[in-house]
């Protein structure tokens, strides 16, 4: 059996697009050999994947599941929204999510490496079959966040947008849930990007500073204000600031007079016990991801060329 370095396995990796723990056993297969650990791949079926992995996937699902005291959320894309709602994608993804409950991976490529839930295959190999095979789309499961302790989510959408919210409480999850699913859509639908204003970093606060000072600097009715008045005028727009960008500082949705913070600690008091937000993770399917444009009469042309 031939000796196969990390180099070689990342190699193998980039040139044919195909996941981590089958490009190992090619080379393995082809005692080292590059050329025939790609024939290897191509004759089972693999590079179907690859030739589609340059493809951009931006549509897909975001799911979140919860079961007894461990939660994930999880994003897998497709090329089209179509297969993304077919059915084959969405066993596929509540089994990968499943996995990733049962068996906490580290990341992405650990995952891939697991034992599917409810399969005997691997999720990378169930992965190619599925692209390859069934939706002959480029998909990938793109990022996963696990988490343990009282928990809740909401999935916006058919999965557009996911939330999964940890709670720290003495209370028990079904007498919290509620709370935290309504915590959860005040997320998916204002994306504050902070928790609390002390996770805001001191050079945000710093140039918002900035910006407020000049913007009064040019404001002629500033002019005359004392100073003071201008200290106080200054902390309001900053307090604004962590008000719109600190989930639990923002009015609540349901009920506008109140924070989001004053609404948990309301209920909470009802309840007879205490709950604190610790954790929010906000998924957008798609974010960051650029959509490639194409135009179907010359991605034909170029098919019959």
């Amino acid at each position: 059996m031939a000796n196969v370095s990390v180099q070689q396995i990342k190699e193998l990796m980039k040139s044919t697009g195909v996941g981590m723990m089958d490009c190992k056993k090619a080379l393995v297969e082809a005692d080292g050999n590059m050329q025939q650990a790609i024939e290897t791949l191509r004759e089972k079926g693999l590079a179907t994947q690859a030739k589609k992995s340059g493809r951009a996937a931006a549509e897909g699902l975001v799911v979140a599941v919860v079961k007894d005291n461990a939660g994930v959320l999880l994003e897998v894309n497709t090329e089209t929204d179509f297969a993304a709602n077919t059915d084959d994608v969405k066993n596929f993804v509540n089994a990968v999510a499943n996995t990733i409950i049962e068996k906490n991976p580290a990341d992405v490529e650990a995952l891939k490496a697991e034992t599917i839930s409810g399969g005997s295959s691997t999720v990378a190999a169930a992965l190619t079959e599925l692209a390859g095979m069934k939706i002959r789309e480029n998909i990938v499961i793109r990022r996963f966040t696990r988490l343990e302790g009282v928990l809740a989510s909401y999935i916006h959408n058919g999965g557009s947008i996911g939330v999964l919210v940890k709670l720290d409480t003495e209370l028990s999850a079904d007498q919290v849930s509620a709370i935290g699913k309504d915590v959860a859509m005040q997320s998916a639908a204002l994306n504050a990007p902070y928790l609390f204003r002390e996770q805001v970093p001191a050079e945000i606060i710093d140039n918002e500073k900035k910006i407020i000072e000049a913007q009064m600097a040019e404001d002629p009715k500033m002019a005359k204000k004392p100073e003071q008045a201008k200290a106080k005028i200054l902390e309001g727009k900053v307090n604004k600031y962590y008000k719109e960008n600190c989930l639990l500082e923002q009015p609540f949705v349901k009920d506008d007079k109140l924070s989001v913070k004053n609404y948990v600690d309301e209920e909470a008091k009802k309840l007879g016990g205490s709950i604190k937000i610790v954790d929010v993770v906000r998924y957008e399917r798609g974010e960051g991801i650029e959509k490639k444009e194409d135009n179907f009469a010359d991605e034909i042309a170029s098919l019959i060329k």
